[in-house]
């Protein structure tokens, strides 16, 4: 009679075991949302073990409990590819689900784009526009041009160091965070080589990044930006004043006087930024330009132009002469302004 009652309770014990395996069997391919808000972030810190890892997606509510995490790592084979990283999760998910996106790596990241040609203060607006932080953190962050002084040692801050790309950012990173990768990836593309071919062309670093800034400002057009740098290394080769618009416009813009517009008495606006009242290059780069902008300043078009002017469309026309330059102004400047006024009188 013992024995029976032994026998019994081992099927019982057994049927129970088996119970519960199903039922966390099934748990593991059940959908579960145990938070209530609309998401949901975790965590997983570099190191985390298995059980810790359930832990903390049990009590963030993400898996029912560390068990049914545990086990869907077991039956997913995965448990070595789990990585750190913080996650997002919206909605309900499986735990198989869930081990899936660790095992992938899946991080919650946030992508920011710096367009080329932007100034420091332009990127800080972008930075706060898109709720990374404040335009003041990414100012101060800026200011030290301790990154790059091996490079630039006059550099007072880091304008015109700061690779315009995007970048994939961390939930919690800081202006000081995208500074550091942007000085980074700067460094990355004026490499031991650029460098080199920049002492081959008889040019600093930072003489290469300031006319770089110039050719970014000046053109938008791929099959331009030699011939714009073409320009501006031919009047610094013959002492040409560089009369750089974009310079005036960094100059007006700084002392707050720039309206969108470049009057005659703005060309003798006294600062050193104002490359038509001071010959040479101006102080230092005016803006962060891209890669295809400090390849065009190494790798110039064989071309002796001196003169651009834009022809309203995106490009421009150049010229080698001063008379030549003047027909250009003429037609592109003063004709097509004449005909769009006469055109519109037309309309009225």
């Amino acid at each position: 009679m013992l024995l029976k009652w032994c026998g019994v309770l081992v099927l019982l014990a057994g049927t129970a075991l088996g119970l519960m395996g199903w039922h966390y069997y099934a748990m593991v391919q059940e959908p579960y949302q145990g938070f209530s808000a609309e998401e949901q972030f975790v965590e997983i810190p570099t190191g985390t073990g298995t059980a810790a890892i359930g832990r903390l997606l049990a009590a963030a509510g993400v898996v029912p409990d560390d068990l049914a995490f545990r086990l869907a790592v077991s039956l997913s084979g995965q448990g070595a590819r789990l990585q750190a990283g913080e996650y997002r999760f919206a909605g309900s998910s499986t735990p198989a689900a869930v081990v899936e996106r660790l095992a992938k790596g899946d991080v919650y990241v946030r992508r920011l784009t710096i367009r080329e040609g932007l100034t420091i203060a332009e990127m800080a607006d972008v930075f706060e526009a898109r709720g990374f932080g404040s335009a003041a953190d990414f100012r101060a962050a800026a200011s030290d041009p301790t990154p790059i002084q091996d490079l630039d040692r006059d550099a007072r801050d880091l304008e015109g160091y700061l690779f315009p790309e995007t970048y994939t950012l961390p939930r919690a990173a800081t202006a000081a965070t995208l500074v550091s990768l942007m000085v980074e990836r700067f460094r990355a593309v004026a490499d031991e080589a650029f460098q080199e071919r920049a002492r081959a062309e008889a040019l600093t670093v930072r003489q290469v990044v300031t006319l770089a800034a110039l050719v970014e400002k000046e053109t938008a057009a791929a099959g331009e930006r030699p011939l714009v740098a073409a320009v501006y290394r031919n009047r610094l080769r013959t002492g040409m004043p560089m009369q750089a618009d974009p310079t005036l416009i960094y100059a007006l813009t700084k002392a707050g006087r720039y309206d969108g517009n470049i009057r005659k008495v703005d060309l003798t606006f006294d600062s050193p930024y104002n490359t038509y009242r001071y010959p040479g290059l101006p102080p230092g780069p005016i803006a962060a330009p891209g890669r295809a902008a400090l390849e065009a300043v190494v790798r110039p078009a064989a071309v002796s132009h001196l003169y651009f002017v834009s022809r309203n469309d995106g490009t421009h026309a150049f010229a080698d002469t001063l008379a030549e330059h003047a027909r250009n102004v003429q037609r592109f400047q003063v004709q097509y302004f004449r005909q769009k006024r006469a055109a519109a009188r037309q309309r009225g």
